[in-house]
């Protein structure tokens, strides 16, 4: 007979971040709080489970280590499920850890589990064509920077360095990304349009060529995705909004930390997210 209080562990051991001692923590402190997981799926050799493989097993818990871009890519996998997904603190920025549990380490929540002080929340997020941004996205020709983030995680150095500048041009002398609909903004566009879901709508801020190509130049902004702190138009809460490039070009996307090529057009919605994520009681 299956087990309907069955917890899985996903995981990436490809991460910068991972390591084995880190790994036996979250085993142990998993174990500590009653949810020792019965199969560890580790997303860099193994697909993702879906809602139909989980029913199966049983599983009532998904526990997800990981950043941004890992969280985002199995929460999506999952939408409908009826279990409860738990994500923990395992990148650089973990934006979406930080909405949900401020920041508490990973053994403390750990602990809010076991002891029965985390609540659940069905959140909000940015729907786009095929994907969702859990925290946020960025498009427009500033996301290129997510590549430069990809190369410094894999060590290449050469590659940084010619990211870097490319990156740089891209943002500060290409087409920019322009709000069509709604039409607020500057008219000559912006090198980044950022959308970040909230209960009653996308927070929209526009960053501008010049503001945001200084920024970036800082090795800091492009690891911490730093962008967000720096000077930028609030262009206002909306439920949808359509962006285009000044020239006939594919829009640049970063989503949660993870690069994409758009179309030519780009609608962004508000939508809920179609699961049970945790969080704290008070969060």
């Amino acid at each position: 007979m299956t087990s309907h209080h069955t917890t899985w562990l996903v995981l990436n051991t490809a991460s910068g971040s991972h390591d084995d001692e880190r790994q036996a923590e979250l085993l142990h402190g998993l174990e500590q709080a009653g949810h020792a997981p019965a199969r560890i799926v580790d997303c860099s050799q193994d697909d993702l489970p879906g809602v139909e493989e989980l029913d199966g097993a049983g599983v009532a818990l998904l526990v997800v280590h990981g950043g941004d871009g890992t969280i985002n890519s199995a929460i999506d996998k999952v939408q409908g499920w009826r279990g409860k997904v738990l994500p923990l603190p395992g990148g650089t920025a973990n934006l979406l850890c930080r909405d949900l549990f401020d920041e508490t380490e990973i053994g403390d929540i750990l602990g809010h589990l076991g002891g029965g002080r985390l609540s659940t929340v069905r959140r909000t997020c940015v729907r786009g064509d095929g994907w969702i941004a859990l925290a946020e996205v960025l498009a427009g020709p500033g996301a290129a920077w997510a590549d430069v983030r990809e190369d410094m995680r894999d060590g290449n150095i050469a590659d940084v360095v010619k990211g870097t500048i490319d990156a740089a041009s891209a943002s500060t002398t290409g087409p920019m990304v322009v709000l069509e609909n709604p039409a607020v903004g500057r008219e000559e566009g912006y090198s980044g349009l950022r959308m970040v879901p909230e209960a009653a709508g996308m927070v929209v801020d526009g960053y501008g060529a010049a503001e945001l190509g200084d920024y970036l130049k800082q090795a800091v902004a492009i690891i911490g995705r730093d962008f967000r702190n720096g000077p930028h138009d609030e262009l206002g809460l909306h439920p949808t909004v359509v962006c285009r490039m000044t020239e006939e070009a594919p829009i640049a996307l970063m989503v949660d930390g993870e690069r994409r090529d758009g179309g030519l057009r780009e609608q962004f919605s508000l939508a809920e997210l179609a699961v049970d994520l945790f969080c704290l009681k008070d969060g």
